[in-house]
């Protein structure tokens, strides 16, 4: 009884969040004018993703009686280049940069260049051995990106990208 009485509920929640049939007629005349009105809002927020135009660099990430760390730990490219995070042992493993010790304009560039983000300039979560994630950095401004593995910060697995 108790999971037919939750199922009538949550179902009368979802029709209620779904909204009437008439209001919907009404707010579709608004909807071009109301996207139109966030478009210019969202652009400047995110930057167009720009391939990769040089080289790709690689970076493990290991996790062993040595430590956590990433391989490379330094690692200096030109503008335009890539970098492949590579799983190889102690996951989970991420790369995440902080927002706060970017300009807001290398924010939004790199924000851009990083697909399937979990997080604000954080990389999806590998689990598995031989995952890896890459990131863009052409279009990024010349400069310093420091770098961390989310669930290792407190073991200091951490890098840092130079862009010429």
């Amino acid at each position: 009884m108790r999971f037919l009485g939750f199922a009538v509920v949550a179902g009368a929640v979802l029709m209620g969040a779904c909204g009437g049939g008439e209001k919907a007629a009404t707010d579709s005349a608004a909807a071009p004018a109301a996207e139109a009105a966030a478009a210019p809002a969202a652009a400047p927020a995110a930057g167009a993703m720009a391939p990769i135009t040089g080289t790709t660099h690689e970076v493990k990430m290991i996790g062993d009686g040595a430590g956590y760390r990433f391989e490379p730990a330094e690692l200096t490219i030109k503008a335009g280049d890539g970098v492949k995070f590579t799983l190889v042992s102690g996951g989970p493993h991420n790369v995440a940069f902080d927002g706060a010790t970017l300009s807001p304009e290398a924010k939004t560039q790199l924000m851009a260049n990083m697909p399937e983000q979990a997080g604000e300039l954080s990389g999806k979560m590998m689990l598995n051995a031989d995952e890896n994630y890459t990131i863009s950095f052409a279009g990024v401004a010349a400069g310093e990106y420091n770098y961390f593995c989310t669930p290792h910060l407190a073991m200091n697995m951490k890098g840092k990208i130079t862009v010429q």
